[in-house]
């Protein structure tokens, strides 16, 4: 029997929820990392829009492909199933490794400059549920090398997202002339 390769947008997301959830974390922590990234520069943003881009972001096929990626990294690092030096370099989150933060600002630029600044943000400053898994991951016997910048890179997507969905509806809102690049 040939095996599943490829999946629909509702398998993706529900097979990257329950990948996130097998590790502690939930839509949720993630979309509140959005929310507050995105409120900085958003008066009035509804949480459920941020949770949303979540989950609008979880849909799509590149971060499916990062998320199960991540999270199995970690898992077999914490079962010490990777050949060394490279175990002891992710098992100790080393700071000089940066592939992790690479998969991160891969997911980050799917939405632009601005996606990957967002990114930035929260890898340097640690926001909720990243700050926890960051923490989580320097003790012994759990690895959370890529999760962390995975689900941070997520909420960075998800808060540039729902700027951009913000910003089109305002497009749409206000009264514009025509307008054309050779005017």
């Amino acid at each position: 029997m040939k095996k599943k390769v490829l999946f629909s947008r509702e398998e993706m997301t529900r097979l990257c929820v329950e990948a996130l959830k097998s590790r502690g974390v939930e839509v949720d922590d993630i979309a509140m990392i959005a929310f507050k990234q995105q409120g900085k520069y958003t008066d009035n943003i509804k949480f459920e829009t941020c949770r949303e881009s979540v989950l609008k972001v979880l849909s799509l096929r590149d971060i499916f492909h990062h998320v199960l990626l991540s999270v199995e990294i970690d898992k077999l690092a914490e079962k010490k199933m990777l050949s060394s030096p490279i175990q002891d370099i992710i098992e100790s989150d080393l700071g000089l490794f940066g592939v992790d933060e690479v998969l991160g600002l891969d997911v980050a630029r799917l939405y632009g400059v601005i996606g990957m600044t967002n990114f930035g943000d929260i890898d340097v400053n640690k926001h909720g549920i990243v700050r926890k898994l960051n923490e989580d991951g320097k003790k012994e016997g759990i690895v959370h090398t890529f999760l962390d910048d995975i689900v941070g890179a997520i909420a960075a997507a998800a808060s540039t997202r729902v700027a951009q969905v913000i910003n089109e509806d305002l497009a749409h809102e206000e009264p514009h002339k025509q307008i054309s690049l050779f005017d």
